[in-house]
């Protein structure tokens, strides 16, 4: 018997045989030594078939080419009476993989970055692939600043050409930054540059923002923040040389060292325009330039006046402007001048919109909020216009919005629309916990129902003070102009027996229509008309006001409200607030023909101004005024209330302003309630925007006629921690607030929240 063999001595070199061997026909071939693989899969490898004649050459490219398959680890080629006998041995497969030992990570992001190296369950198992997993999983640890994790692996043959695959991680300890040096820092002192940038040596809060955990990304966006603290203080030929990261051999201490160049200083000496006046003249374009002769040069402001100009030429339609700030700079006398050449280049026009990401929301939900129309001149206004009212619906947990050059044209650009949903049906439920135990509330609303971007709240209520049976629906598009018209239908219970307001028992139900007309992209104002019927039970214990109230109007009461309202909007977004305002006004008027004449008047003003890239100011002032009419007292229950949640946090919910004998809260015609509150991410999560913290001053009093028992009246102040948190189980709001001012007769809670459940 004639054969050749090739072993798999080295098969990632494809060897071949030196043996020479004779010529022959391939009459027949035959596959020996395979379990899993198919013959006609190795047929299909194999660049010889039956009646070609098997020589050397032909032979070393038939090993090649079943090498190349990855699926052997030998191949051996046999010659039996003109058949072609084919030997291989199968690489085993990967029959499991188990990671032990692993706390910092969910196995299932491990086992995700495993299969993409090459090793996962099923798989033909490869030694590259297995060296490469190791490599992984400690490039995993290692971007977590834990340098001293070991990983050792144990491959077990098993059963039937199959291993089982294991690694065993000792994570060990990260290790810490234990020094920073800034070496050829003269203009700036040691302090002041560590105060810029976020990697830091081990203090006391370290043990929550990680900064004393080495990373080089990390350290990449530090020496980024020192070049652009240097560029924006006059300092252009700054540079850093090199840096130095060295471990400790116990692999628990880092030691990082910053060479750095300041250079000189520059001012600038002079700044003038080039270019068309066409669209812009030069005066107009040396108003948004905010650099001046006799500045220090600044790279932001460089940068801001190049974009403002830019966006001016945007509005015209002229979206591949170019604006180009050209420097001549004096090296011995440290100034530099800018000619800012401008090219508005030609005119374009949007071809199409395209939108994805909305798997819910329908198409036309999201297109009757653009500001910018397709075939029409792009204008920077209309496209920031247009992501602003997007972000504003509370669809989206993300609205990303750009545009892009139309293949084969110079003056179109297509308008791509990409939009992450979140979930808008909210099971709301509401608690607080203080001096008087927990209190619950809640409710349930679809903001998009069906994806038509119209509103659904239905409310079943059955706590032991309010029992509340509600719909309320609103369709914002009524009429193709925006035209909003909604439905407002209720049946509530009111037990006040154990609450801190005055006790009596009510049920009232209810119903109207409204409208709302935009004025404005950012206005709306709203009227609407609605009816209710109320009945009104007292107890032993409710105060004299009640009393007095029924001696008037008697126990059952019929009214027709009127109602109109003032919306203006400008928020950057409705969820993630940074910037903006939203003011609010709404009369409510008992008509002439109800059995009571009131009026109650609310106007609320938000404002956001951000005061660096994370941190967000905010201000609330919320007042109300409210009477009767015609020689009609305002009714009791239209009183205004404050206190809690939404309100000055620190104090029970409805506590505050005057009380009965009873201590009993009794509410009042007039109401002021200001907020001011710090917004900022939580340290650590910059980036992710489900969650900011809050430091907040609020304030407020509620008012009645004189004669009242003063109870909690005059104004009163509380300070706290805020958090919100749009988790995946829907928004929560938790506080603690600390009174400023307590009296005696205050009720306080301390520890309030709202978590709503998202579906």
């Amino acid at each position: 018997m004639n054969f050749i063999k090739w072993a798999g001595l080295l098969p990632l070199l494809y060897a071949a045989s030196v043996f020479a061997v004779e010529p022959f026909v391939i009459k027949d071939i035959r596959v020996e030594g395979i379990q899993r693989t198919e013959p006609g899969t190795v047929f299909s490898y194999l660049p010889v078939k039956v009646g070609d004649t098997l020589d050397e050459a032909r032979a070393t490219a038939s090993v090649h080419a079943l090498f190349a398959t990855g699926f052997f680890k030998d191949v051996e080629l046999q010659a039996e009476q003109g058949v072609l006998v084919v030997v291989l041995k199968e690489r085993p497969t990967v029959a499991s993989v188990e990671i032990e030992g692993v706390k910092d990570f969910p196995k299932q992001q491990l086992f995700d970055n495993l299969k993409y190296v090459g090793l996962a369950e099923g798989r033909i198992f490869d030694k590259s692939a297995l060296e490469k997993s190791e490599q992984e999983l400690k490039r995993q640890y290692l971007a977590r600043g834990k340098y001293s994790v070991v990983v050792n692996t144990t491959v077990k043959e098993l059963e039937r050409n199959r291993v089982s695959v294991r690694f065993d991680v000792e994570e060990g300890g990260p290790s810490k930054i234990q020094r920073i040096n800034i070496v050829g820092n003269k203009a700036y002192d040691d302090d002041e540059l560590f105060d810029i940038i976020k990697l830091t040596t081990p203090g006391w809060f370290t043990w929550f923002s990680k900064n004393d955990q080495y990373s080089k990304t990390k350290l990449s966006a530090d020496m980024e923040s020192l070049r652009t603290f240097y560029m924006n203080s006059g300092y252009m030929d700054f540079n850093i040389e090199s840096t130095q990261v060295s471990i400790s051999p116990d692999k628990k201490d880092i030691f990082i060292t910053l060479n750095i160049s300041e250079g000189e200083k520059y001012t600038v000496s002079g700044v003038k325009v080039a270019g068309t006046q066409a669209v812009i003249s030069h005066e107009e374009t040396r108003k948004m330039i905010g650099i001046q002769p006799g500045d220090v040069f600044s790279r932001d402001a460089l940068t801001e006046s190049t974009r403002k100009i830019g966006e001016r030429l945007g509005e015209d339609g002229y979206a591949f402007a170019n604006v180009n700030a050209i420097p001549e700079v004096d090296k011995e006398k440290h100034q530099v001048a800018f000619t800012f050449v401008v090219d508005p280049m030609q005119r374009a026009y949007i071809r199409r919109i395209n939108i994805s990401g909305n798997d819910k929301t329908r198409d036309e939900v999201v297109r009757r909020e653009f500001r910018q129309m397709e075939s029409g001149w792009f204008a920077t206004s209309k496209i920031k216009k247009s992501k602003q009212r997007i972000d504003r619906l509370g669809f989206f947990a993300e609205v990303n919005l750009d545009t892009s050059s139309v293949p084969g044209t110079n003056d179109q650009l297509d308008v791509n629309l990409r939009v992450a949903e979140k979930s808008t049906g909210n099971f709301q439920v509401g608690a607080g916990y203080g001096s008087e135990g927990v209190t619950f509330s809640g409710g349930i609303t679809q903001s998009n129902l069906f994806g038509t971007g119209n509103y659904l709240s239905t409310q079943i209520n059955t706590s032991k003070v309010n029992e509340v049976y509600s719909v309320s629906y609103t369709n914002p598009y009524y009429t193709d102009d925006g035209i909003s018209r909604g439905f407002d239908v209720f049946k509530r219970k009111t037990n006040t027996t154990s609450t801190y307001t005055s006790q009596y028992y009510s049920n009232t139900v209810g119903g109207g229509v409204r409208f709302g007309v935009p004025i404005s992209d950012d206005e709306t104002f709203q009227y609407g008309l609605s009816t209710e019927t109320t009945t009104l039970t007292l107890t032993s214990a409710s105060s004299q006001r009640y009393i007095d109230y029924v001696n008037t109007f008697g126990a059952t009461t019929s009214n027709v409200l009127g109602t109109i309202g003032w919306t203006r909007d400008t928020r950057d977004s409705a969820i993630f607030t940074t910037e903006g305002t939203i003011q609010r006004s709404y009369l409510e008027v008992g008509l002439p023909v109800s059995s009571q004449r009131f009026y109650k008047w609310t106007y609320q003003h938000e404002w956001f101004y951000p005061l660096s890239r994370n941190t967000t100011l905010m201000l609330n002032g919320d007042v109300g005024v409210s009477n009767g009419y015609g020689g009609k007292p305002l009714p009791v229950f239209k009183n205004f209330y404050a206190g809690g949640t939404g309100s000055v946090r620190g104090y029970d919910n409805y506590s505050l302003g005057p009380r009965d004998t009873s201590n009993n809260s009794l509410g009042g015609k007039q109401k002021v309630v200001g907020n001011a509150e710090l917004l900022f991410p939580m340290p650590g999560m910059e980036k992710e925007k489900s969650m900011r913290l809050s430091l907040f001053l609020d304030g407020g009093a509620v008012y009645g006629p004189p004669g009242d028992v003063p109870g909690s009246t005059g104004m009163r102040y509380s300070t706290g921690l805020g958090l919100t948190w749009f988790s995946p189980a829907g928004p929560i709001r938790l506080s603690w607030a600390k009174p400023l001012n307590k009296q005696s007769q205050d009720k306080v809670q301390n520890v309030q929240f709202t978590l709503g459940t998202m579906f």
